[in-house]
């Protein structure tokens, strides 16, 4: 009897020891990182993000003490409506006033702003978007894509960047190098070296999923960059792969891209302000850098700013023979071998009214 009571003492002393430590623990992580440490912290939340990459940003904002208690601590409390936005948060807030924080949202930061960048959009339009909702000018924009003091910051931050950047004959520098996506910042009085940052940043996440493949199939960041900035411009997402495929076979037999796209991008235009829609051959003959009629291979830069869809098919192009391509009016894509076949779905098309 008196060794059932020992055990049931040791097994007593273990919960009570197990429940102050606990106690113990909870009480640390739900107090503040810093008490006295008011220096607002931006942090970005952004959509679809899961619990526990909330968490890992809080931590490693050093706003929380621990990610899995957090992770722990949403799941046991129910806490599922955390917003996707722009926080100022600081060291002196305790745990349950983040978690208050993240469930309030877009109501806890008010001027919380958010810009949206189309796949495919170039530096222009970038500026314009920036100028519209921030206290930023067109040229802030566009002085800033070529000030060759930040470019020498980014080259010496970024692995994807080299001085290949610095090249003479492209318009904007960064042109290519800022991703596509929403981004939330604190307010409009945002600079654009933190928009160009936080873009470059998420062009970092995206490429660093191809890193390998880039490096064993001997390829140069910058072109991809370029051959995807194309593909965005020439055709639909399901036929990145097979235009990229042409494009790349074209090379190898020293072919002209030919592409409307960079012809119109090297006059400064963007495909609906061209007359009519219709490239003419005064377009096609224009000297510039960019108009793939005249230049050989790829253009001097890219004419606009990738999506993870096209980079990947410039990485990871089909397996094709062709060499030849047109899409219809409904944007049907036909891809082909010979410059024949290519006329005749052409004159094909053209008869019946699916082809301007």
């Amino acid at each position: 009897m008196k060794r059932f009571r020992n055990i049931a003492l040791i097994v007593l002393v273990i919960v009570f020891v197990t429940v102050v430590t606990l106690g113990i623990v909870y009480k640390i992580n739900m107090s503040p990182v810093d008490s006295s440490d008011h220096t607002p912290i931006e942090v970005v939340i952004p959509e679809k993000t899961s619990v526990k990459e909330i968490g890992k940003i809080l931590k490693e904002k050093d706003l929380i003490r621990s990610s899995t208690f957090f992770d722990i601590y949403v799941k046991l409390f129910g806490v599922n409506d955390m917003k996707a936005t722009t926080y100022t948060l600081y060291k002196d807030m305790s745990f349950k006033e983040i978690i208050e924080a993240l469930e309030k949202g877009n109501d806890y930061n008010p001027d919380q702003i958010s810009i949206s960048f189309n796949e495919g959009f170039n530096m222009r339009q970038i500026a314009t978007k920036i100028e519209k909702a921030t206290v930023n000018k067109y040229e802030d924009v566009i002085n800033l894509s070529n000030d060759e003091a930040f470019l020498d910051e980014i080259i010496k931050k970024y692995w994807f960047i080299d001085e290949s950047i610095k090249n003479d004959k492209t318009y904007y520098k960064l042109e290519g190098y800022l991703f596509p996506d929403t981004y939330y910042f604190a307010n409009k009085n945002v600079t654009v070296k933190e928009i160009f940052i936080k873009m470059l940043d998420k062009m970092d996440k995206v490429l660093s999923k191809y890193k390998d493949d880039i490096t064993n199939k001997n390829l140069k960041v910058r072109d991809v960059l370029i051959m995807a900035s194309i593909l965005e411009k020439e055709g639909k997402t399901r036929d990145f792969k097979d235009i990229a495929a042409v494009f790349y076979n074209r090379i190898k037999k020293g072919m002209l891209f030919q592409s409307c796209a960079t012809a119109i991008y090297g006059i400064k235009k963007e495909f609906n302000e061209i007359e009519n829609r219709v490239i003419t051959n005064e377009i096609m003959q224009n000297d510039n850098p960019y108009n793939t009629y005249l230049v050989s291979g790829l253009p001097a830069g890219a004419i606009g700013n990738p999506g993870e869809t096209s980079i990947e098919a410039a990485i990871n192009p089909s397996a094709s023979e062709y060499l030849y391509f047109l899409s219809d009016n409904q944007g049907k894509t036909y891809f082909f071998k010979t410059y024949q076949e290519h006329q005749q779905k052409q004159n094909e098309l053209m008869k019946a009214g699916k082809w301007n």
